[in-house]
């Protein structure tokens, strides 16, 4: 491997894939240029029409369609892993034994034990390994984030989230992974994983959930007759398989503080594309998030009369985490969304995988370790809504 430039590769070029692939392309370009120069080398998919087009969009030098291909190449040094959640684990334990560095899409595995292996192979690698979860890079989130652990928001009492997607809501929509699993492997686990550890990313360590509930409204769906791609549509046929998973998903919880917390999560919100919506609610005051409306926040504060007290919109701008050198246009009110988010998470992982020095660069991406525990959680949950919505106890 290169020691004077970085050679990326992506595994997988479904959605997340090509939000990947492209925020290789666009993450050398933010702040000051310090990385390595970075070399876009393959992007692999077992649908080949699929990894020669991302290839070719993004300006990957060639595409293979085997991550085998991958892992063995010796121009390769760092690998995104973004497939099904079930192939995982053979992929990142390959990749780390190549000694590539490695960064995975959450949920880290498809089961707790397959996620705890790769993250015992993650402490033992001389490479890094990290898991990507993208939303803790979304400015007006990490302001959130800001505003809790500076104390400006004071003591958090409770914390909301909602995250509502309708991808799912089409009952012609082809059987695909995302539909097989088990309860707590759909809806819980496909966006509920963003939700829950953004839940401890605000509002902190989470001792235990409770209230569980699971529901999937639509029970069948078709096979597909062509390849499907994460959310997209494919013609279907008129065999239909019985859906394994959860289209809707909701649990409470209680932080270590005392506080509490609420979730609720959906592939079946009608009109509700990719809506996630947080509100931290503290003792000096409360502060909400919409990623439909990304570059703006809603603050309260107890200051001044009562008359005169009310929610206020912040537009974020160059003073709010990541915007300042992040875009050619880095002022308020300028918009940006999720896509950018894959890009800081991408400039973390290569300043990391450059050795550029914590303090130096942005925060670092989230350990095979967090994952495990997220799944943890997540698994938590799954057995509170098995036991009639019991308290469940979250232990490492």
């Amino acid at each position: 491997m290169s020691t004077n430039s970085t050679g990326v590769a992506v595994i997988g070029a479904g959605m997340a894939g090509k939000a990947h692939a492209a925020a290789y392309r666009t993450a050398p370009t933010l702040y000051d240029s310090i990385l390595p120069p970075v070399r876009l080398v393959s992007i692999a998919d077992v649908y080949e029409p699929a990894a020669r087009a991302a290839a070719v969009r993004f300006g990957y030098e060639r595409h293979d369609t085997s991550w085998r291909a991958v892992v063995e190449a010796s121009d390769v040094d760092v690998v995104s892993v973004v497939v099904a959640n079930s192939l995982h684990q053979e992929i990142v334990e390959a990749a780390l034994a190549a000694g590539k560095h490695v960064l995975c899409e959450k949920p880290l595995s498809d089961t707790i034990e397959s996620a705890q292996a790769m993250a015992d192979a993650a402490n033992q690698a001389a490479t890094i390994a990290r898991i990507g979860f993208t939303f803790r890079r979304a400015p007006g989130i990490a302001y959130l984030r800001e505003l809790v652990q500076s104390g400006v928001l004071g003591t958090v009492f409770h914390v909301g989230a909602r995250y509502w997607t309708d991808y799912a809501t089409n009952p012609r929509a082809a059987m695909s992974w995302r539909f097989r699993g088990g309860p707590g492997t759909g809806a819980l686990a496909d966006i509920g994983s963003h939700v829950s550890y953004l839940m401890e990313f605000l509002g902190g360590d989470i001792v235990s959930v409770g209230g569980g509930r699971f529901s999937t409204v639509i029970t069948e769906r078709p096979l597909p007759l062509g390849a499907v791609s994460g959310h997209g549509s494919t013609d279907v046929s008129d065999v239909y398989e019985p859906v394994e998973n959860d289209d809707y998903a909701t649990f409470n919880l209680t932080y270590a503080n005392g506080g509490a917390g609420t979730v609720e999560v959906s592939r079946v919100a009608q009109g509700h594309p990719n809506a996630l919506m947080l509100e931290v609610f503290g003792a000096n005051g409360s502060a909400k998030w919409n990623q439909e409306r990304p570059s703006e926040i809603h603050l309260y504060l107890n200051e001044g009369p009562s008359a005169q007290r009310g929610y206020r919109r912040v537009l974020l701008g160059s003073d709010h985490p990541y915007i300042a050198g992040a875009a050619p246009i880095d002022m308020q009110s300028v918009g940006f969304g999720q896509n950018e988010g894959f890009v800081f998470q991408a400039r973390a992982f290569l300043e990391e995988v450059a050795g550029i020095p914590e303090a130096d660069s942005l925060p670092r991406n989230a350990s095979f370790d967090e994952g495990v525990h997220n799944m943890l959680l997540l698994d938590a949950v799954t057995r509170s809504a098995a036991q009639g919505g019991a308290s469940i106890t979250i232990e490492d």
